[in-house]
Parts: structure tokens; sequence; C-alpha cells
């Protein structure tokens, strides 16, 4: 079921979450969860609209990579997003018998990573993002079941052509996964999520049709589950990789946006240029393996993969968040200059002195920090932020929200950031749209989730578009503003 098809401005008659006794095993959720279903089934809710989560407890920690990988085998939408650090949610026990939805007692757990198969409701469009978009989505979330979420990516630039390689995510892209399992801090979570809505012509029975082949597809098997440390990605070569665009036209394109940086005739301050790397290997390569060891490798940085029906995957390390809302506060970041962290403690701190005292940097980070200075009305300080291979210029800012429709506009002003697009934000963009040689499609625009309580994005930098049998498309970028070094933006784009 496409939600963009509904009535934004109609709620649902009916969001509910069921949360069951915890388990001990995956297998045990899972029957649990038949059976609820088959309950479900039998006595179908009356309503003509509505969203309900199934949710069990497992008494393990189970890592939510490794689930999706044993899921493999499937040809199904999928999802991941960990965020950098954990949150807090409230889980809910509710005995099988309960009928309303709601908690006698409720305890707190950290939620570690999310991953998804199947849709128990998508939304996607051509167009732009619009209000109405965002308020499709807003239907079927609730501050009363806050792990019902949304988790999808909105292109750089909607206005541009789709090439054929993200041609399977439109403009953007959300799923609200059918089968879930959630990472906790100490244990985990099976969920199932039903959804439907009579006015789009999908209804109760149509929903449970198409969710029963979907659970007999699933493979839960994973009582020898691998841990991360113990995860291997196959061995694989590099046959052949592909600059777009090469380092002469690299060249062109800098001359010429350093020319109207420098010129009285363009308003034009800082304009961010990316490449695109198609690499072809000598096996295929697995998104979800490779997610993986980004995962092991990338601790302080978001990790996620979305793919859509038939499409490649979108996986990405992130250290740079677009925005984060709960319930009505809201806080961004501004991320800016790249230098490799040092091979020694002396050294790194001589890379980060540098960082900190040059001017070409310093003008760059100062473009992005107040830029959303101006959207938050805050006034953050200058410091480092040290990722496990480079470091960058770092500030946090924050806000308030005034109503719900505020996160929209939120998105909206924030994306896209200096960082990742320039200054003036319009006159950049127009740039990399007449610049550029290929399509950056999910690659810098925002990645993340909303949710009822909560919304997370993080910018979708130092990603990739996989798909087996394809190779892959690695994107990295670089901002050139006055005093920029061509070569060094370059070959700088390695680093990341």
């Amino acid at each position: 079921m496409n939600g963009c098809k509904g009535d934004p401005t109609k709620p649902l008659e009916i969001i509910q979450t069921r949360t069951f006794s915890a388990v001990s095993t995956p297998e045990m959720a899972m029957d649990l969860l038949n059976t609820a279903i088959s309950e479900l089934d039998s006595n179908p809710p009356s309503f003509n609209s509505g969203i309900i989560r199934l949710e069990v407890p497992i008494q393990q920690q189970i890592e939510a990579i490794a689930w999706l990988q044993d899921q493999n085998q499937l040809q199904l939408p999928r999802c991941f997003f960990s965020g950098r650090s954990l949150s807090t949610i409230a889980s809910d026990l509710v005995d099988e018998s309960t009928t309303n939805g709601q908690s006698p007692s409720s305890a707190e757990q950290k939620l570690v990573s999310v991953a998804g198969v199947g849709t128990a409701v998508f939304f996607q469009q051509s167009n732009p993002f619009s209000l109405d978009d965002w308020r499709c989505i807003r239907r079927f979330l609730s501050e009363d079941s806050p792990l019902i979420r949304a988790y999808g990516a909105l292109r750089f630039d909607p206005r541009t052509r789709i090439s054929s390689e993200w041609k399977g995510f439109g403009s953007f892209y959300f799923m609200v996964p059918l089968v879930e399992f959630d990472e906790l801090e100490g244990s985990s979570m099976l969920a199932i999520t039903i959804a439907w809505d009579n006015t789009v012509s999908w209804t109760w029975g149509n929903a449970i049709n198409m969710l029963r082949p979907k659970l007999h597809q699933a493979s839960l098997n994973i009582e020898n589950y691998f841990l991360l440390a113990e995860l291997e990605v196959p061995e694989t070569f590099v046959l052949s990789n592909n600059h777009v665009p090469s380092k002469a036209s690299w060249d062109i394109a800098v001359n010429r946006a350093l020319e109207m940086i420098k010129g009285s005739n363009s308003d034009l301050v800082k304009v961010v240029l990316a490449r695109s790397t198609e690499v072809v290997a000598t096996s295929d390569i697995d998104p979800i393996a490779w997610l993986a060891h980004l995962q092991v490798e990338g601790k302080d940085a978001y990790q996620f993969c979305i793919q859509p029906p038939d499409a490649p995957a979108f996986i990405g390390n992130t250290p740079e968040q677009l925005f984060h809302r709960k319930r009505h506060s809201v806080s961004s970041e501004a991320l800016a200059g790249t230098r490799a962290r040092g091979e020694s403690k002396s050294l790194d701190l001589q890379i980060e002195n540098d960082l900190l005292r040059s001017p070409k940097d310093h003008l760059e980070f100062t473009i992005v920090r107040e830029n959303i200075r101006r959207k938050l009305e805050a006034k953050p300080a200058k410091i480092i932020r040290k990722l496990p291979r480079v470091q960058h210029l770092y500030a946090q800012l924050k806000g308030r929200l005034r109503n719900e429709d505020d996160e929209f506009d939120i998105l909206s002003s924030l994306h896209p950031t200096p960082a990742v697009c320039g200054f003036p934000t319009e006159v950049a963009r127009q740039f990399i749209a007449e610049t550029e040689m290929f399509d950056r499609g999910m690659y810098a625009g925002p990645v993340g989730w909303f949710g009822g309580r909560e919304t997370e994005f993080a910018v979708g930098i130092r990603s990739a578009l996989v798909e087996k049998g394809l190779g892959a498309f690695i994107y990295a970028g670089a901002g050139i503003v006055e005093g920029t070094k061509s070569s060094l933006e370059y070959y700088g784009a390695d680093v990341q």
C-alpha cells in the first residue's frame, strides 16, 4: 500500500502497539506472532483504516544486522538504521489477552539498531516531497506507538532528472517494515506491523493475505547468529573503477566555481562538488555484509540501508546529523572541514591544530554553522570531532518546534545544508545541477526516520549504491570556497 494515496487530512481510526510476554528465542517469538495474527484474523478490527504493531521481546541481544543478512535470500524491500548513540524507548509490556493495547507498566530500554523486510505501508512519489506527503506519513504515527516508524531517504535535488540506477527510489522512499527486528541493549525484539486503509482499496483482508506468504518466506533460524567482530566480508578484487568527473573535468568545474566565487557578478560563496566512482568487482558485492563491516569500523556514525523493491541498496556510514526531534525539542549539527587522523598522538594533535587554524576550513565551517544558527536561533561554539579515520570542525545547535507541522519546515529548511550543497543554497544548487555529470540521487540527501515521539535524520554522505551483479557507485564530495586547491580536494575525496 502506498500511503501517499491516502487523504492526508483524515486520521487513521486506530494506531496500536501490542506487546507480548518475553521469550528466549526468535523462533518462539515468531510462533507467538503467528498465533496472534491468527487470533486477530478470526476477529478482525472493525475499523476502516489503521495500523497495528505486534511485538515480542526476546531475552537475548542479537545483532539486527545479523538478522537482516539472514534474510538475504528474500526478494523484499529492506531497511536498516543504527544511530550514533543509543536512544531510550519505553517498552510497554502487554499481556496477549489485553485488547486496548495499553500498558500496566513500562520499562525503559536502549534501542541499538533496527532492521526490517517487507512493507506494511510505503510512501513514494516521483514529485518532490511535500507537506501533504509528510502528513500522509504522519497519519500512520503516534506518540503512543513510538516504534512504528517510517524509514527512508529523499533525493538531494528532487528537481533534477532521475537516472536509471536511482529509478526505483523515486523522489523519496519511506517504509514501515512488515517484519522488523530491533536490537536493544541486552535484549532484542521481533515485530510484525499490519496496515490498511479502505479509502485506497487496501482492506484488512488485503493486508493479512499479503502478510502470510511473506512470513512464510522469512527465515528466522539464527540460533547460530554471528558476532559482528567475527563477520568476514568475502574477499573481492576490483576489476575496474571509473571516476565521474575525471580529474581534468573536475579541475574545469572547480576553476569555474572559483571564478564565480571571486567575481562580482555572482553571490556564490561556497559550492560542494561531488564525485561518483563506479566500481566493478570480481564477485557480487553483498551490501549488508559491507554495511556490517562499516558498522564495526564506524562506531561514532549512523549506519543505514534503504532498498526499495527491485532496486539497488543505498548504504552508508555517515557522521553528520541533519536534525533530531524529541517531541518539540530539535537539535542539529554543523560539520565541515576534513582531515585524516594522525598515526601518533602528537601527529594527530598537529593535524587538529592545522584544521582549527585553517582559514579555508574555518570559512567553510562558519558558512555551515551560521546557516543552521539562523534557522534554530542557537549560539554554538566550534570544536573538533574525531572519528576513527578522519576529524572535522563541529558544533551542535538546538531549538524548539512551535507546532507539529514545524517538523516538515525544519526538514525543508535545513536540507540541503551548506556542508553538502553550498551557499547561498539556490545559487549553489543551480551550479551543481548545471555542472555535475552524474545523478546524486539520495547521496547527500536526508536519510533516517519519522516517528510519533521522535524523528531523526542524518545526511547521506559516505555512501554507496550497491546491488549484486551491478558493483557499486561510491560517492564523495568536497567544499569549494576561496582558497581551495583543486587537486587537494579531488584526491582528498579518497580519505572520505
